[in-house]
């Protein structure tokens, strides 16, 4: 809602595609089909051909008018897929690569919806995006146990003195714990202080937003320390008080830095800002706009139903213990 009109449809268009793709996988019963159709969905897409959804259609002309590089989407569903894998990361690099996959590239995104490709700026908007899913990884230790799934680096457990496998079965509090988190934690304010200065080099309507996304996400940061780093107490959520305490960090975007952006991007991101790099420009004009209202309804109608599945789906779980030990057995055979 901080975005100026322009910049908000097309945010919010890329927003429920996203966001659909990610349920489509975590509320289906066989996500690597699921997976296949979003893939499918894609080629139609960057065709000009896409499915009977909105989401789709709008797609379609946010590809074409903001020149949005295919392999920016294509990581997006790669990482989907490492989720479907539970895949593990042995090392912070590698965490890296999944969180350049799942929200780095939603940074070089959104950048390029505000009209930026400068890749300094786009290097910094990706640092932003790892940054982000670093903050959540740190808070969902605990969800992410109970669903089988363990980002942290393993490298780090096993530095800790924690043995992943074990600590997976059975998910403990500890000081070692606490201590991987607040490296995780500690990464994730390197990379927010590296993206600050993207953020001065945008739009002045867009910098407002940006910025207020960068505070309420490190606030989340905070009240894990405030938790002295144990994921395991509860998920850290961020009082509305804390929130508008947050936002008094806005005063600050006058007195960014604009000096040089020196710095290349993270080793990891850098297959994004190649994309960009290697993609054409926007295309001129395009097509009539879908109907911003039929768009709207059409948006909020679905994610209100994939909320309820996914409140249906959680209430079952947490009822219904056995159905984890279950799903367990089914992954493993």
């Amino acid at each position: 809602m901080l975005l100026p009109q322009p910049y908000r449809d097309a945010a919010v268009s890329l927003y429920a595609f996203c966001r659909l793709a990610d349920d489509a996988i975590d509320l289906s019963d066989t996500p690597r089909l699921a997976l296949a159709e979003l893939e499918a969905r894609l080629d139609g897409i960057y065709r000009g051909e896409p499915a009977d959804a909105a989401a789709d259609r709008r797609m379609v002309q946010v590809v074409r008018q903001f020149g949005m590089p295919r392999p920016l989407l294509d990581a997006l569903l790669e990482g989907f897929a490492w989720d479907c894998e539970a895949r593990r990361y042995p090392d912070i690099s590698t965490l890296r690569d999944y969180c350049a996959r799942v929200a780095g590239n939603v940074g070089v995104m959104m950048a390029l919806l505000m009209g930026q490709r400068d890749e300094a700026v786009l290097a910094r908007a990706a640092d932003l995006g790892v940054a982000m899913q670093l903050t959540n990884i740190a808070r969902d230790v605990a969800e992410d146990a109970d669903n089988g799934r363990l980002y942290l680096p393993l490298d780090w457990l096993q530095e800790a003195g924690i043995d992943p496998q074990r600590w997976l079965a059975s998910p403990c509090a500890s000081q070692a714990l606490s201590t991987v988190v607040k490296r995780l934690l500690d990464e994730a304010d390197r990379l927010y202080a590296r993206a600050e200065a993207g953020i001065a080099r945008l739009p002045s309507g867009c910098q407002p937003c940006v910025m207020t996304a960068r505070l309420l996400y490190g606030e989340i940061g905070e009240q894990v320390k405030r938790q002295h780093y144990d994921p395991m107490v509860g998920r850290a959520v961020v009082s509305p008080a804390r929130k508008c305490r947050a936002m008094g960090g806005l005063g600050r975007l006058g007195r960014l830095d604009l000096t040089p952006l020196p710095e290349a991007p993270l080793t990891e991101t850098a297959f994004l800002i190649d994309a960009v790099r290697m993609a054409p420009l926007p295309a001129v004009g395009g097509e009539e706009p879908v109907s911003r209202v039929e768009w709207m309804l059409d948006l909020f109608a679905e994610l209100e139903r994939r909320d309820r599945m996914v409140r249906d789906r959680r209430v079952a779980v947490r009822d219904c213990p056995l159905m984890v030990t279950e799903n367990a057995g089914n992954a493993a055979s």
